[in-house]
């Protein structure tokens, strides 16, 4: 655990040390907290307390923003050779993924952190349901997790970073769109299978504070999946 840990704090150093954190940060909190209050206006007409409207922006914010986050993490080790480096220390290619994971999902949890005076807020207007809050913010947790695995091994087989962006981007669009459009159209077996798959239900399940083991199975699995395969492609580069 304890290699993990360092990779970790290094490659959260790392994304401090350049603008680009700073930059997904600001587009992140400024996205949210714009489309939150604009088209959040119902709790001031009808005196109704709900971060409903966070979620949903949030969801579709760091649909976009994690591969952003990912793009660099395999890629430009591998392009640069410094993962070859880091390798001869007694760092295994598990340990090296994961510290990525754990560092990326720290900054997303940051993100988060920072959105907290929005539930501050609409707490102060009226009575809100702490519970869904909180589920909502675990759904965006999960969410996020998922995405950051299928970011990494985006990451992991190629040496550029804009690629990485867009098939990151490619895949989370199967999940996060089409999977739920093939579920919605197709009847049987393969309907449900494809609903089964669509981000989209889960994490409406989880925001509505409807915690389901198929759930977090579901999430546990494509995060898993990501770092698994991830793992496996630089193993593959660097052997």
């Amino acid at each position: 655990m304890r290699p993990i840990w360092t990779i970790a704090k290094q490659e959260l150093k790392s994304h401090f040390d350049s603008l680009m954190a700073y930059i997904l940060l600001t587009l992140f909190l400024g996205f949210s907290g714009l489309f939150t209050w604009m088209y959040g206006n119902d709790i001031f007409i009808v005196g109704q307390a709900s971060l409903q409207v966070f979620f949903s922006i949030a969801y579709m914010t760091l649909f976009f923003v994690i591969p952003a986050l990912t793009m660099r993490s395999l890629a430009e080790e591998t392009r640069s050779g410094t993962i070859e480096l880091l390798l001869t220390k007694p760092i295994n290619h598990q340990q090296v993924v994961w510290g990525k994971y754990l560092a990326t999902f720290l900054l997303v949890v940051i993100a988060l952190a920072l959105t907290i005076p929005y539930y501050i807020t609409v707490a102060s207007i009226g009575n809100i349901d702490h519970g869904a809050v909180i589920s909502g913010y675990f759904g965006l947790l999960l969410m996020s997790s998922a995405y950051i695995g299928i970011g990494l091994f985006a990451s992991s087989i190629t040496n550029n970073q804009i690629v990485s962006f867009l098939l990151a981007l490619l895949i989370g669009v199967f999940f996060h769109i089409l999977f739920g459009v093939f579920g919605s159209n197709l009847s049987g077996i393969l309907g449900k299978v494809f609903y089964y798959l669509s981000m989209n239900t889960h994490f409406e399940s989880i925001t509505r504070g409807v915690i389901d083991t198929k759930d977090l199975i579901y999430f546990a699995t494509i995060t898993y999946a990501g770092v698994f395969l991830a793992e496996k492609a630089i193993q593959s580069k660097t052997s």
